[in-house]
């Protein structure tokens, strides 16, 4: 099987293999690994040398997301020698299927006046397995490796992700792309409902960090609220081993299956 979530079919299109099928129906993505392969694409596109790092992502997702080759795009919206505004576009099966928005900050040492951090919950290898695939089904669920940390309060859920694929066979792997490749489960581990019964999809993704990751770890820290009108937000304090580095919300659109 392969170890890739896609295979490079041209300049800038991708065709998926079975890792990017999504929990809801095999017929669509599983949001994530779009969500990864847009920084993928945003940071090779990066000139060299550049001082700026990526500190937000939006994503809003404009339909389902059918199982097709996709074609992304980067348009530079605001340029700027320190701040710098960026747009990827997904297509798919001939219309936009997602767009996203990435600020990049010029990047200088703050460690000075940073603020301390340090990693509070227990580490992977001292956690039980998610148990992820007897919830959700899907080829994106299966290639996932989950470590969840139990005795938390109610309500409260925190579970490391990290995974064996590569986003596109034939490029080098991009450590930052990965864990974006991970972010968006955390609308799944805070299920309070079983997803057979309800649905939740979210209708976008909003990553803010103050910190890149290091290793090869996503932890999320999430919440999950359900309102009285059809809507719901997931919110995430994403970590990797050494701590917190930023955060992630998540708008859910509920609906009774």
């Amino acid at each position: 099987m392969s170890q890739h979530y896609f295979t490079r079919t041209g300049e800038n299109t991708f065709a998926p293999t079975i890792h990017c099928e999504g929990a809801w129906s095999p017929e669509d993505y599983h949001f994530a690994s779009l969500a990864g392969l847009v920084v993928h694409v945003a940071e090779r596109s990066r000139p060299a040398g550049d001082p700026k790092k990526l500190a937000r992502v939006s994503y809003d997702i404009l339909g389902r997301l059918p199982l097709a080759e996709a074609t992304v795009e980067v348009e530079t919206l605001r340029p700027g020698r320190k701040i710098e505004l960026v747009q990827v576009t997904v297509k798919l099966a001939g219309r936009d299927a997602i767009i996203a928005r990435i600020w990049y900050l010029e990047a200088w040492d703050t460690s000075a006046v940073a603020d301390a951090g340090s990693q509070t919950f227990p580490l992977p290898d001292d956690c039980v397995d998610q148990g992820f695939s007897a919830v959700w089904g899907g080829g994106y669920i299966r290639q996932l490796i989950g470590r969840k940390v139990t005795g938390l309060p109610e309500g409260e859920f925190f579970t490391w992700f990290t995974s064996p694929t590569a986003l596109v066979d034939s490029d080098e792997r991009i450590p930052l792309a990965e864990y974006f490749s991970r972010i968006d489960t955390a609308n799944g581990i805070t299920a309070k409902h079983s997803p057979k019964q309800w649905a939740f999809p979210n209708v976008d993704l909003t990553v803010h960090m103050y910190r890149h990751p290091q290793g090869e770890w996503t932890g999320l820290e999430a919440t999950n609220t359900w309102g009285p009108s059809g809507t719901g937000v997931t919110s995430t304090t994403l970590h990797d081993l050494s701590g917190p580095l930023g955060r992630a919300e998540q708008m859910q659109a509920l609906g009774k299956l």
